[in-house]
């Protein structure tokens, strides 16, 4: 599980350093505000993209379950229905967010000296959003089958294009924040396209053929019902941040700049943990398909306890860390965002353990074939987190710090009804598989 895991994470990791290279150039050579414009932005575009992703997902956990039965036709069938669902979508999403471009920036409560930026910035990035669907539902075929390198391979090159990008647009050409979005949006397409032509010419037992376009009802909700679970659950974990990104834009421009960079350190943290649960999730639905109880009891076992290892020793890095951390973002002048900044990493750093145990109860469920428990402790997490966040911010002795609070506390409760849910239906949730 760790070796398949650790591509997962090193691509994601490439991935938050491409994010953290377009905060880190815009807030360093754009400005404070310019840095608020992006850090805003990025908050939606991680909502638009996790609706994408959880399409993705919840299909790759319907692949990796008939890999691991070994139906090769069952398994393409499924590819091509999610493929023409996830394509269809992805276009609708397209539109609709273009359309509804300056109604996106009054809902965000964007202070009107950032508007101008954000927009020009989000005009760009939303042309990205197609090569979103084509990395992610390749990347989510090649690990549902045991390949996890290449996925990463493309990533480290989107990478590496993006952060030359970065530097000769809104540096040398200065294009300011349109140019960040475009070298995002080049790079984008350049690993959306290239996985795709590589799984098509390197794995011919996945190429699908004309009698597989004949897709069944039967698989169409199958795959639907598992892809709209799991996009349900990762929209709305994202539209819960999203709202929580409007509360935080109403404390005005450095809270914003505060938030953008802190965010960015605070995922870049605990992704690794993240990663580590869809790497379990694949675990567990390829040994569920294939009905090997033994690898599932180990996999449950060891997952728990290299997540937990792994959130201890992270928590104590950020903690300890946090203002070098900030300091790659804001220049030791701009004291009020720097405090802001590692106020939030102090309250969220302490809590990993809690984002780690949600991650792999997320990965389970979604493995065994209940998506739907995964929505509820999203919804549980981020219902908290949201009704918390503007709550406890409106007491004056508290303000923007009780957005802080929020977050650790919606963990907690989802990790709580998560765990009583399993210990009280594990011999129904596991079926055949028994204890565990």
């Amino acid at each position: 599980m760790l070796l398949f895991a650790i591509p997962m994470i090193l691509g994601n990791m490439l991935q938050q350093c491409y994010n953290v290279a377009d905060t880190l150039i815009v807030g360093r050579y754009l400005g404070p505000n310019a840095l608020a414009a992006v850090g805003s932005a990025f908050t939606l575009m991680t909502f638009l993209t996790s609706i994408l992703l959880g399409l993705c997902m919840g299909s790759g956990a319907v692949f990796s379950i008939r890999f691991g039965e070994r139906d090769m036709e069952a398994l393409k069938e499924g590819m091509c229905a999610s493929f023409l669902l996830i394509a269809v979508f992805t276009v609708f999403l397209n539109i609709l967010v273009f359309l509804g471009l300056d109604w996106i920036i009054r809902f965000l409560q964007v202070p009107p000296e950032i508007q101008g930026m954000m927009r020009e910035y989000l005009l760009v990035i939303f042309a990205g959003i197609a090569a979103t669907f084509l990395y992610n539902y390749f990347a989510t075929l090649l690990r549902s089958v045991g390949n996890s390198v290449v996925p990463l391979v493309f990533l480290a090159v989107s990478a590496v294009l993006n952060i030359i990008l970065d530097l000769w647009f809104v540096i040398g050409l200065a294009r300011g924040v349109a140019g960040a979005a475009e070298a995002t949006v080049i790079s984008q397409y350049v690993s959306g396209i290239g996985i795709a032509a590589y799984t098509w010419i390197s794995r011919p037992d996945l190429r699908i053929c004309r009698r597989h376009l004949h897709v069944r009802l039967s698989c169409v909700r199958q795959i639907g019902g598992f892809s709209a679970l799991t996009c349900i659950q990762q929209s709305v974990m994202n539209f819960g941040i999203l709202l929580v990104q409007g509360l935080v834009n109403s404390f005005g421009a450095s809270v914003m700049a505060a938030f953008a960079a802190a965010v960015k350190i605070d995922s870049f943290a605990y992704m690794p943990v993240q990663d580590f649960g869809n790497a379990f999730s694949t675990f567990i639905a390829q040994n569920y398909g294939a009905r090997k109880q033994e690898r599932i009891r180990a996999g449950l076992r060891g997952a728990i306890l290299t997540a937990l290892l792994f959130c201890v020793v992270i928590s104590a890095g950020v903690w300890i860390l946090a203002r070098p951390l900030m300091l790659l973002f804001v220049s030791p002048e701009e004291a009020a965002i720097l405090a802001e900044g590692i106020r939030y990493l102090h309250i969220e750093g302490a809590f990993y353990c809690g984002i780690g145990c949600l991650f792999l109860l997320y990965g389970l469920y979604r493995a065994i074939g209940r998506p739907g428990m995964s929505v509820v402790l999203t919804v549980a997490s981020l219902g908290t987190r949201v009704v918390l966040a503007y709550a406890l911010s409106s007491i004056p002795a508290l303000g923007v710090t009780g957005i802080w609070w929020s977050v650790p506390i919606g963990w907690a409760l989802a990790d709580f009804i998560g765990l009583c849910y399993y210990k009280i239906r594990k011999k129904d949730l596991l079926g055949w598989a028994g204890e565990a």
